[in-house]
């Protein structure tokens, strides 16, 4: 078995908050993450694949196509947006790192596995300091 990283960078606002709960409630639970102004991040994506080296190419899957699956199901409808309004996979979902993951997951599975190849792990690194990684 063969693991391949493929990393990705990009720029997006969000809030976290529920719309039940009040603007002081949002912020009492989630903090300076809650602002009804929004913020920001400068997000890196680390998408990583597994599988067996085919004979005929040498590859578990040809990178350049794993950078245009990564580019047209997630950068693409994600960087320099607002998750929260503009993020067609992350519509009815708090805009969490965690959700974030799954979401990604979701996004990218299928396409991977049309290139025969599983996908092993989602991680984002949401600050210096923070990241989420997740394995279906």
């Amino acid at each position: 078995m063969i693991y391949l990283t493929r990393r990705e960078r990009f720029s997006a606002a969000h809030r976290m908050f529920r719309q039940d709960w009040t603007d002081e409630k949002n912020m009492e639970f989630f903090g300076k993450c809650s602002n009804p102004m929004w913020h920001g991040h400068n997000y890196e994506l680390f998408v990583t694949i597994k599988g067996e080296i085919s004979e005929d190419s040498g590859f578990i899957m040809n990178v350049s196509r794993l950078k245009d699956i990564i580019r047209s199901r997630v950068i693409d409808r994600i960087d320099h947006k607002n998750i929260n309004l503009e993020v067609d996979f992350m519509k009815g979902k708090i805009a969490t790192t965690e959700n974030l993951a799954i979401s990604i997951w979701e996004e990218l599975k299928p396409f991977i596995e049309k290139e025969g190849a599983k996908l092993h792990c989602v991680r984002i690194c949401e600050t210096e300091n923070n990241s989420i990684e997740y394995y279906g």
